[in-house]
């Protein structure tokens, strides 16, 4: 990743002078107190993550109204944790490098590093196979 130094700002704040150093981040990478993830690659029905996750640290919990979550290791350890609605159960999975495991949406998780590790985290859509309106009915002539 190169980042890139894109505009220095001089700031006042309560009568003292601040300057602050604005930085291009090319790969979309974002710090997080977990560790860092970074946008490889999203369009209309995907997004393709790689995270990059510190032994002790946890994600917050939360869930995705219309999309699944899937996590693939490729190093260190993660447990998966998901609070499923249909029953008052909290599944934990622990996944090692080459594993993978998706969350539905509508279920709250979250992830926890085992050990430091790397992580490739995806996003899809489940397409609804019922979504055809049709407006008149197909006939031989």
């Amino acid at each position: 990743m190169t980042e890139k130094i894109t505009e220095n700002l001089v700031c006042h704040f309560a009568d003292r002078q601040i300057k602050t150093t604005i930085i291009n981040c090319m790969g979309n990478k974002a710090g997080k107190i977990w560790g860092n993830t970074e946008l490889v690659h999203a369009n209309g029905v995907h997004e393709f993550h790689r995270i990059e996750y510190k032994k002790g640290g946890v994600c917050s919990k939360h869930k995705h109204e219309f999309k699944w979550n899937g996590f693939f290791v490729e190093s260190g350890e993660m447990i998966i944790r998901v609070w499923q609605n249909d029953y008052d159960l909290v599944d934990e999975t622990l996944l090692k490098p080459g594993d993978f495991c998706q969350v539905k949406p509508g279920v709250y998780h979250q992830f926890e590093g085992v050990e430091d590790g790397v992580a490739f985290e995806l996003y899809w859509a489940e397409f609804n196979h019922d979504d055809i309106k049709r407006e008149t009915v197909g006939f031989n002539k």
